[in-house]
């Protein structure tokens, strides 16, 4: 079976945890086990994973130079899935000596006239208090947005259109590497009038990319492994309720946060809707059982496989 497994940022850097290269290795090892294990169930994985906390990081470095210039979102995201890209194919290897690996930069097609870039909603860089984040947001011009008790930056993130390089993706999964790519939902870029292509400054949703890239590289499940082992009504309140099999037409009338699980949802939606074939929501430590059907959200848009 044909997998595409999406990392959240919060399965690589949990939360509350500082941003420091060993937090993040320490965290890519326990993930590489994880996937590692899913290669040995017999399944083909194509890994992507999400750059949110490594982003805003990259962003708060650059601007701190001395001239003020920094760097744009779009490089920002091609050098942070470089760096994290690196570790996981790293780690991976070290577990997978038979296997080849590719850790590939991909360019995602986006709307230059998408509405989200008028409605900031993607936080990236690390978590302040209201007080904190509001003089940052005065003092450098960000919009903010609440992230559970916290307060993070939110920059634009457009609806991928086109994974331009899932072509290239397929060749080498039809000669059994084990691809990392679209690292933090890829590169975001836009066609000119002439057809030649240039970034843009805005952050790609990781799991609406995988499950663009689930649908192109006709997959036959995608796997989103984040911190919390299902989607939840009412998560957080006493009535908190974990959901376990649902079709998109009954998950659909729901909100969810737009800037947490509201993606994953629409993700996990737009998958399975396309496909046929489940989209499956849980904790990476239950890869796993998620994929044998013994826990996660599960959305089918036809009879479940699994009893």
């Amino acid at each position: 079976m044909l997998i595409v497994v999406a990392l959240g940022g919060n399965a690589l850097l949990r939360r509350g945890e500082p941003m420091t290269a060993g937090n993040q290795r320490a965290n890519i090892v326990r993930a590489a086990a994880v996937l590692a294990k899913l290669v040995g169930e017999g399944h083909s994985i194509v890994v992507t994973h999400g750059n949110g906390p490594q982003v805003g990081l990259l962003a708060l470095q650059a601007a701190t130079t001395s001239d003020g210039r920094t760097f744009p979102l779009d490089v920002l995201g091609a050098e942070s899935a470089g760096m994290i890209g690196y570790v996981i194919e790293q780690e991976l290897g070290n577990l997978l000596k038979e296997k080849l690996f590719a850790t590939l930069l991909t360019q995602v097609k986006v709307d230059p006239h998408d509405p989200a870039f008028a409605h900031p909603t993607k936080p990236i860089g690390p978590v302040y208090d209201q007080a904190t984040a509001r003089g940052l947001a005065e003092e450098r011009g960000w919009q903010i947005a609440p992230d559970g008790d916290k307060w993070r930056r939110v920059v634009p993130s457009p609806k991928p259109l086109e994974i331009l390089e899932a072509s290239v993706i397929s060749f080498l999964v039809e000669h059994g590497v084990i691809v990392i790519c679209t690292g933090g939902g890829g590169v975001p870029v836009i066609a000119r009038d002439d057809g030649s292509l240039c970034g843009v400054e805005a952050v790609i949703d990781k799991d609406l990319a995988s499950s663009l890239l689930g649908r192109q590289l006709r997959a036959d499940m995608l796997l989103m492994l984040t911190d919390v082992d299902a989607v939840y009504i009412d998560y957080g309140t006493a009535t908190a309720r974990a959901l376990r099999r649902v079709t998109p037409r009954e998950i659909s009338e729901r909100n969810f946060p737009a800037g947490s699980m509201g993606p994953k949802v629409r993700a996990a939606i737009e998958f399975a809707k396309a496909m046929g074939k489940p989209a499956v929501i849980g904790k990476l430590d239950d890869a796993i059982k998620i994929v044998k059907g013994e826990c996660g959200t599960w959305f089918e848009a036809g009879a479940p496989p699994h009893p």
